[in-house]
């Protein structure tokens, strides 16, 4: 198998890697404030194991091959230097890349993240990997309650959270289960303190699917992290972009 992940870019400037979400893809967990970031970045977008192109190895998913090949994927890029940010699951591989990669990456960025699973978020995937088995209009149900605030929800008519729901009871990313899978056995608090350069950690308040304190735990353990709040819930990078927008580009703009 190739060191390489399949890949898109976007944009020119200083690089910038964005890895995405437990069965999602790089537009998926990204789209909604790429046009921002690209304008002044080259922005490369991996698709993790078993999303997009990437297939999925002969056996289980390995964290420090996952984020060895997020930075192959970089340099084949083009990015021999860059800042690397994370969503949700992305954020413990990008802490990662930038435990192991320390000449290579300049910052640190993690979007409603964690280090390690706390007892929600544990549960929380556990139902998904069952519901996901099974398949069904439960699931999209599900994914949705937990994704998305109960202000953004209250918000729509019902035929609009119905259709959300429908979208996220669709067919998944064919990695889905292996990521979980790989997802419930994460914990990078070893790494936390390795990671010497600046980093922000992005946390929604009315996430239910990875609650705030697991992004304060990011915080607390890298020194000098700064922690920003956002509104919203799991999905606030949808529900108002350009909250976490305006956070990335002024941290990248501190970086110089």
């Amino acid at each position: 198998m190739s060191d390489l992940l399949s890949y898109e870019t976007r944009g020119t400037g200083p690089g910038l890697v964005l890895v995405h979400g437990t069965g999602s893809t790089g537009p998926g967990s990204w789209g909604t404030v790429l046009d921002r970031l690209s304008a002044e970045h080259t922005v490369v977008l991996p698709d993790l194991p078993g999303s997009g192109d990437s297939p999925l190895p002969d056996g289980p998913l390995d964290i420090d091959t996952v984020a060895d090949r997020i930075a192959a994927t970089a340099r084949a890029a083009g990015l021999d230097e860059f800042v690397v940010a994370g969503a949700s699951l992305g954020a413990p591989l990008a802490i990662k890349v930038a435990a192991r990669h320390p000449r290579r990456v300049r910052g640190l960025a993690t979007v409603v993240g964690y280090a390690r699973l706390r007892t929600t978020l544990r549960l929380n995937l556990e139902l998904w990997a069952a519901l996901h088995a099974r398949g069904g209009r439960e699931l999209g149900t599900f994914l949705t309650g937990l994704t998305f605030s109960e202000e953004y929800l209250a918000a729509l008519p019902p035929e609009a959270v119905g259709q959300i729901a429908q979208r996220f009871g669709g067919p998944p990313t064919p990695g889905t289960a292996a990521q979980i899978a790989f997802t419930l056995g994460i914990d990078v608090r070893d790494e936390l303190a390795a990671v010497r350069v600046p980093t922000l950690v992005v946390a929604a308040t009315g996430d239910r699917f990875v609650a705030p304190e697991h992004s304060a735990e990011i915080a607390a353990g890298i020194a000098g992290a700064r922690l920003v709040r956002v509104t919203g819930g799991h999905a606030s990078v949808f529900e108002d972009p350009g909250q976490t927008a305006d956070a990335l580009l002024g941290f990248l703009d501190g970086l110089g």
